[in-house]
């Protein structure tokens, strides 16, 4: 077994000098660390204001209620001190980590399944290389860290055991919580509560969501849509890393962890909301796609840029542009979808 990582600290790291070019949260970021500072200088007085404004909305209260406000407040974004705190209650896992004391401590001290180790072993090398928390010269290194939630996740829920792109959740839950146990139960969270089906072998829920997409495309950017009809399957090909790495390594740092702030507290429509904002937004370059390769390329281009850096705005910009979205339509076209899927695979050889 891998050393266990210990404490919980939730703060970031310390933003590094300029030299460096790493930010707070341990990535390096030789291309874009100019225009990355020149965002956070003026997103840190938002930090600040939320902040304050957090600490008052939770001081003397031992749960975190769901309402509006807190809705609200999780919208416009929620500090790194409290957000381990936040994720943890609005997802249900701290209720289930309550329920379950010692639990996730027990499965590491059970006899392991020596092929699950083989393949988590496999991917840590390849999960985020580009992080200085994650290179083993450095102390304390997270991956000892990583490769104890993967391996106690994959024999919580064996149905799904370990598959690719969990590694980069976990990765991301480990850097906020700095604590093995509650990434552990937010995995748990968002693979059988939030997600459910995205990691299962058939990952029936991943290719849903990805048609779902398609069908919201349609009623919300038309145009693109017919576009997108020339290419069958083709939203397998653009989106489903978007959908099963929860725009870890498509979008910028801080804009993931926005989005998931989200995710953890309104659910998988979110995920839904940023694609249409990113779909919407880029409509005249999708459009002048005249190829297959060309709309692929495209797809990868629109989430970079100054559009995706300014967490701030793109985040307001996911809750307006789309307009309206229901989970009660997002359920439907779930379940129109899915049958779909299943007669198509019952007709395949």
């Amino acid at each position: 077994m891998e050393k266990e990582m210990k404490g919980n600290v939730s703060q970031p790291l310390a933003c590094s000098n300029a030299s460096d070019r790493i930010d707070p949260y341990g990535f390096e970021r030789p291309q874009d660390f100019e225009s990355y500072k020149e965002m956070m200088n003026e997103y840190v007085v938002v930090l600040n204001r939320r902040s304050m404004r957090w600490s008052k909305l939770l001081e003397g209260k031992a749960d975190v209620e769901k309402n509006l406000t807190v809705k609200r407040y999780v919208r416009k974004g929620v500090p790194n001190e409290h957000r381990a705190r936040i994720w943890m209650a609005a997802s249900g896992a701290q209720e289930q980590l309550q329920r379950n004391p010692g639990y996730y401590h027990s499965l590491l001290a059970a006899e392991h399944d020596t092929k699950l180790e083989e393949t988590i072993h496999t991917d840590m090398h390849r999960t985020f290389p580009d992080n200085v928390l994650f290179q083993n010269n450095t102390e304390p290194c997270l991956q000892g860290a990583l490769y104890n939630v993967l391996l106690a996740y994959g024999h919580h829920n064996k149905a799904v055991g370990y598959c690719q792109g969990m590694n980069f959740i976990a990765g991301y839950l480990i850097i906020i919580t700095k604590d093995e146990e509650k990434s552990f139960w937010l995995m748990d969270a968002l693979i059988g509560r939030i997600l459910p089906d995205y990691y299962s072998p058939a990952m029936l829920g991943l290719k849903t969501d990805q048609e779902v997409l398609g069908e919201l495309v349609k009623a919300k950017a038309p145009a693109v849509g017919q576009l997108m009809d020339l290419y069958p399957g083709i939203w397998t090909l653009v989106v489903s890393r978007w959908f099963i790495c929860l725009y870890i390594d498509i979008l910028p740092v801080e804009t993931v962890l926005r989005i998931w702030d989200c995710l953890f507290y309104e659910g998988s429509k979110v995920l839904f909301r940023v694609a249409l904002t990113l779909i919407r937004h880029h409509q005249p370059e999708i459009l002048r796609a005249r190829s297959l390769p060309d709309v692929c390329e495209c797809f990868k281009q629109i989430t970079r840029g100054a559009f995706t850096l300014d967490c701030h705005t793109f985040m307001q910009k996911i809750f307006a542009e789309p307009g309206s979205l229901s989970m009660a339509t997002i359920n439907k076209l779930r379940e129109t979808c899915r049958q779909q899927i299943m007669a198509e695979e019952a007709r395949q050889p």
